[in-house]
């Protein structure tokens, strides 16, 4: 099938995408799932290649392995897990077993004691050891903070509880910026991690109650953990009554949906999180029961494949112009790039392609002036991801959201349709050139156009819309995944340099020599000693 797609491809590659474009071409190549619109007919992707694509699905087996995932089946399978993110926005009830028990009881259970706890901080009932809770810092990293940071900023007009802030680097900087901003009296220290080993989380955590020790008799009381091991946070001194775990088929990178939540629900309450939780629900049911040419993830994930796999096109930028959604692609680059940057499949041998595309992306319109002008002009095709609200949260400034939808759209079209020579010779010629400087000074302003983009529209980034937005994209890499072979819940890439990043601190440290070590290691372990390591 890879071949057959490639092969036609070739055979379309010179086709203008404007040339498809008939009175029904843009309804054709869009879904929407309740008032969300997806457009993708500003690709090279016509109905044939499509159906191809399609058969994809098919000939992989997508179906029964989305079913798999839904019911508790361990489809990690290097880890042995279950992968049940989706068991956490099940507000209905329905069952899901794991090894013959129903976890949906638990996760509702654990999701009433977060409402509880984030009711008693938002209306002062538990307090710091001067006053209600005015700060939450939340300490954790990767899918402990990426999401929750993300989601916090995108949805900023809902809050109504203390300020959120969110800690992941070991570099001091980080954490030393973040609590110059905190009384210590009042803050409460969210520590996020499922082990709570995590070297980075439990540097910063330790600095956070020296910190606060330095002002609260009793620092650890103004904590709370997002772990499952409680002999550790006990240790830590925080009482079981503020620890939330989460079970091991929850991926730290699609945590959110649970406890790893919670500084999110402290800020926007305990019913905008579960109207946030409803809106992944509602793409979950449409993603199991809509068929294939109207399933929004499922024609996002071939969009991905035939871009990347099929056209050889390495990267997508995702460019929300939306500006509180600007941790969006920092987001998706973990969640994408987590999961699908594989080598091999799931039964070991190396990938006869390649695997996930390098995400990255900035909101619009900041992007327009800095990295544009490469989408636009430069000699490499960078598909685009654009994604729109009607309107924004500022009655008063709805002429300049109106400003931001004409840019959006205006991106979109411009690298579709492009600027010929024959235009740009026209508009240079009125400006009186003439001869090779007409000449000259024209093929500067040529864009090639022919460059692919998808759209994903909505009325307004609400609690209940964002949640829709997260669960498409996590249901997008399951599908390209699953086509691929790969197991897209493991992340074993990340641990190497963590090992070596343990062995070597006491090279660092001067405790230890670097002998052993290659030479440009030694030289800047050697250097960095010598500038004040």
């Amino acid at each position: 099938m890879w071949d057959k797609l490639k092969a036609y491809q070739a055979g379309v590659s010179q086709r203008r995408i404007a040339d498809l474009f008939d009175d029904s071409r843009a309804a054709a190549f869009s879904v929407s799932v309740g008032d969300m619109l997806f457009d993708y007919s500003k690709t090279n992707i016509d109905s044939a290649a499509r159906d191809m694509l399609i058969g994809l699905l098919d000939a992989t087996g997508v179906a029964a392995k989305r079913d798999a995932m839904f019911a508790g089946v361990k489809i990690n399978q290097t880890e042995g897990r279950a992968v049940l993110h989706t068991a956490l926005r099940n507000l209905d009830g329905s069952p899901v077993y794991v090894d013959g028990v129903d976890v949906i009881p638990g996760v509702k259970a654990t999701l009433d004691r977060m409402a509880g706890f984030a009711a008693e901080v938002r209306e002062g009932r538990f307090r710091g050891q001067g006053g209600a809770i005015t700060n939450v810092v939340n300490i954790g990293i990767g899918g402990s903070d990426l999401g929750p940071a993300m989601a916090v900023r995108a949805l900023s007009p809902y809050h109504d509880g203390p300020r959120c802030h969110f800690v992941s680097n070991v570099d001091p900087a980080d954490i030393a910026e973040v609590l110059a901003a905190c009384d210590p009296a009042t803050t409460l220290v969210i520590v996020a991690s499922k082990t709570f080993t995590t070297i980075e989380t439990m540097t910063n955590a330790r600095t956070a109650k020296a910190w606060m020790g330095q002002t609260v008799t009793d620092p650890a009381a103004q904590f709370a953990a997002l772990s499952t091991d409680p002999a550790k946070t006990g240790a830590f001194g925080i009482a079981p009554e503020r620890v939330f775990g989460f079970e091991d088929w929850v991926g730290g990178r699609y945590s959110m949906w649970g406890p790893i939540g919670l500084s999110l629900m402290i800020a926007i309450g305990p019913d905008a999180f579960r109207a946030f939780l409803r809106g992944g629900q509602a793409m979950d049911d449409h993603f199991r029961a809509a068929d294939w040419h109207e399933n929004m993830p499922a024609l996002l994930a071939l969009v991905g494949l035939w871009h990347n796999q099929v056209c050889g096109y390495a990267t997508r930028a995702v460019l929300p112009y939306d500006n509180r959604l600007g941790r969006l692609p920092a987001y998706l680059q973990q969640l994408e790039m987590e999961s699908n940057g594989k080598r091999v499949s799931m039964d070991g041998a190396d990938l006869p392609f390649n695997s996930g595309p390098v995400v990255w992306g900035e909101p619009g319109t900041n992007g327009q002036h800095a990295f544009y002008q490469l989408i636009h002009q430069g000699t490499r095709v960078i598909p685009c991801e654009f994604l729109i609200a009607a309107r924004g949260h500022e009655d008063a400034l709805h002429h300049q959201q109106q400003l931001l939808i004409a840019n959006c759209l205006a991106q979109s079209e411009a690298l579709m349709n492009g600027r010929s020579l024959a235009e740009a010779t026209a508009i240079m010629a009125k400006k009186g050139l003439t001869g090779t400087e007409l000449e000259r000074q024209a093929r500067h302003r040529v864009f090639p156009g022919n460059r692919p983009s998808v759209t994903l529209a909505y009325p307004v980034l609400d609690p209940f819309r964002l949640g829709q937005i997260i669960a498409l994209y996590e249901h997008r890499v399951f599908v390209e995944g699953a086509v691929l072979g790969i197991n897209s819940y493991d992340q074993w890439g990340v641990e190497l340099g963590k090992e070596l990043a343990t062995a070597l601190g006491p090279v660092v440290e001067g405790r230890e020599s670097a002998a052993g070590k290659d030479g440009s290691t030694a030289q800047l372990v050697g250097f960095l000693r010598a500038s004040g390591a």
